[in-house]
């Protein structure tokens, strides 16, 4: 009698995670270039539907499917990093893709066990209890070994969502909890008759805040316009680091620049794929001719290295103002570096420059006439609270990418997303120069109003103010939200002892 009651256990068990893994999978529509935001909250009403009578153990594994669905489908264009351009073999990218996946999963089965071992009873209280442990894993994935912080479902909540009037308050991950603690209501909402209109009401609340929000300006412009160019030279990654087409490359810059002056010119990351100290000599004064002539500057991506002979990703400006560096702190891993017991991996993936050293922790900003420029490379506009060390004393930020290492997928849009989430929660323009894309101003609400085509080479020109004050997230980072998830933790724990007890 007990054989058929384990068999179907264990098929329930198999059925409720790929549906889990299914609801995970959807969501890579509800990022850019899709943007369909409503669909998170409802790819995680399925699994909050699931989670709720769940062991520890499988609402763990639920997480787990969950996470791994949208870790494939939302970041699966690392494949191309690995396969096209590392020069990996299919079956071994695969495998590598798999396990860092399953990794990156992880903190969602995190998510649902410790869910599960502080839940309450209370409806109410569970609500916030699972957007706080999804919120903590999220939270904990973007700081463990460097962090991941890529495909939070906060970033999801772009302009028009309402939640997005949130970001200068909360930052990306008090959006993300408002977003799944809205879900949880709503599921509340249509599955409790008796509760119906009063968890419609408050999620209709947050909703409402948050579009309300989004009317209100933390921060002022301040001083006069300044011209911009960013510079797109749509350099092909297969090519870029052929030493015959190096002379190509180096032209391509220069024509891009000399064609587009401007006050502020800025050039992508590692556009000059050589160490300064090999450009051809005068190649950086005629690089910044043409924003010299306009009392300006031109901020380039190459790579310098020290006397000690460790390798930097910098962005240096030539010009008007003295020599300004900015190297790259947040290095991404495998891809920039690799953990010292790890190297043997950087002989499996053929990526030039592999080997770098982080920059100083705290590198003044880049003075450009009137404007002081808090620049980031790539990935480190991923993490939001690493940004806003440069105010209030940075006017404008500059982001200086090349995803050309990801193909035509959803990288550069997906990247975009983010940046529109560092600009709202700073106040300040984003000013994005790019390999292939997606090159963009992005204004202190989120809205875009500057973008350039992929795979195009040409420029943005336009004048751009700088901003000045501080939003609430300026001021205080992820704290709020720490201590959100802490007084929840503690009022679940609370709340689990005094039923024990009565």
């Amino acid at each position: 009698m007990h054989l058929p009651h384990f068999r179907l256990t264990e098929q329930s068990l198999v059925r409720q995670s790929l549906i889990a893994f299914v609801a995970g999978a959807l969501t890579v529509f509800a990022y850019a270039p899709f943007n369909l935001f409503p669909l998170m909250a409802a790819s995680w009403a399925v699994l909050w539907c699931l989670w709720q009578p769940a062991s520890p153990r499988r609402a763990a594994g639920l997480g787990l499917a969950w996470g791994f669905g949208q870790f494939w489908t939302g970041g699966g264009w690392l494949f191309v990093a690995f396969h096209t351009f590392g020069g990996m073999a299919t079956p071994l990218a695969i495998f590598f893709l798999s396990i860092f996946f399953a990794y990156l999963a992880l903190w969602g089965a995190f998510a649902g066990w410790l869910f599960a071992r502080l839940r309450s009873g209370c409806v109410w209280l569970d609500a916030l209890l699972g957007a706080a442990c999804w919120t903590a894993g999220e939270l904990l994935r973007g700081w463990v070994f460097t962090g991941v912080p890529w495909l939070a479902v906060g970033y999801t909540q772009t302009p028009p969502s309402p939640l997005a009037g949130y970001a200068p308050l909360f930052g990306s991950y008090g959006v993300g909890l408002l977003l799944i603690l809205v879900s949880a209501l709503l599921v509340l909402a249509v599955r409790d008759p008796q509760r119906r209109l009063r968890a419609g009401l408050a999620a209709l609340a947050i909703l409402a805040g948050g579009a309300a929000l989004r009317l209100v300006a933390w921060t002022t412009p301040v001083g006069e316009p300044i011209r911009v160019a960013l510079i797109q030279p749509n350099i092909p990654q297969n090519l870029k680091w052929e030493r015959e087409r190096l002379g190509e490359w180096l032209m391509r810059n220069l024509e891009l620049t000399q064609a587009h002056p401007a006050q502020l010119v800025a050039l992508p990351e590692t556009t000059l794929p050589l160490l300064e100290e090999q450009l051809p000599e005068g190649y950086l004064d005629a690089l910044a001719s043409a924003a010299k002539a306009r009392g300006g500057d031109v901020i380039t991506g190459t790579f310098t290295r020290d006397a000690q002979g460790h390798l930097f990703n910098s962005a240096i400006s030539h010009g008007t103002q003295p020599r300004q560096v900015y190297s790259k702190q947040h290095l991404l891993p495998f891809g920039e570096y690799a953990p010292p017991s790890m190297h043997w991996l950087l002989t499996l993936i053929n990526i030039p420059m592999a080997d770098q050293t982080r920059g100083a922790e705290e590198q003044p900003t880049m003075r450009i006439g009137t404007q002081k420029v808090a620049v980031n490379i790539c990935y480190e506009d991923v993490f939001g609270e690493e940004l806003i060390y440069a105010l209030p004393e940075a006017t404008l930020m500059l982001n200086m990418s090349n995803l050309a290492w990801y193909g035509d997928f959803h990288a550069q849009p997906q990247h975009l997303q983010i940046a529109r989430f560092r600009a709202m929660e700073a106040g300040r323009p984003m000013l994005r120069s790019t390999n292939t894309g997606a090159t963009a101003i992005v204004m202190p609400d989120g809205s875009v109003p500057h973008l350039l085509p992929g795979f195009t080479a040409g420029a943005i020109e336009a004048d751009v103010r700088g901003y000045g004050g501080l939003t609430p997230y300026a001021r205080w980072g992820n704290k709020p939200v720490l201590a959100a998830l802490l007084a929840i933790a503690a009022l679940a724990l609370w709340r689990r002892r005094k039923a024990r007890s009565g």
